[in-house]
């Protein structure tokens, strides 16, 4: 049973926040839920896997985020092929990984987010098991957001809240492409 006092002793644990599903909107969320942190006066990094492209989103980062706001992005311009990927899609995968496990065990940001870490992993570029140990080993005060489709049942069930985004439709059905400021 909760007790005032155990409510309070969790306000202070760093969570493991889980975005995932086929819906559009886990990186905005995640994007969003560093605002809220930024906002708070925390430090936030978020470190990017699978994406090379210069998103709305990093443009926005970079012209206006404060200096407590850190960004690394790993990936390429291009689809990675689940099933085959390029040696190159591995390698930026594993680089992206070491710099989380480095910024996470540094214990200098309050929240570090592992953008489309659920794909890197579901991809076969980020053994299951390493984000596993990593999520267990965190420091206690940091929090960790772990977006993208296809997490893991294991993930989940370490995760201390788990959202599911679900596509009810999507444009992209009707033949509308790609837009500005809406997928990039």
């Amino acid at each position: 049973m909760l007790t005032k006092e155990t409510v309070v002793d969790m306000a202070d644990k760093g969570l493991v926040m889980v975005i995932t599903g086929n819906g559009k909107g886990k990186t905005t969320s995640a994007f969003g839920q560093a605002l809220r942190a930024l906002g708070q006066g925390h430090k936030v990094c978020m470190i990017q896997f699978m994406k090379g492209r210069k998103y709305g989103e990093i443009i926005a980062a970079e012209k206006y985020l404060p200096d407590n706001f850190v960004f690394y992005q790993y990936g390429l311009d291009s689809f990675v092929m689940r099933g085959n990927p390029a040696p190159i899609d591995v390698e930026l995968a594993q680089k992206a990984f070491a710099t989380a496990q480095e910024v996470i065990r540094s214990g200098e940001f309050n929240m570090v987010i592992l953008d489309e870490i659920n794909v890197a992993v579901d991809y076969g570029l980020v053994p299951e098991q390493d984000l596993l140990d990593l999520i267990q080993a965190k420091p206690p005060l940091v929090h960790l957001v772990l977006t993208g489709r296809y997490a893991a049942d294991s993930v989940r069930e370490l995760a201390d809240m788990v959202s599911e985004v679900t596509e009810v439709k999507h444009h992209y059905h009707a033949g509308v492409k790609g837009q500005a400021g809406i997928e990039y």
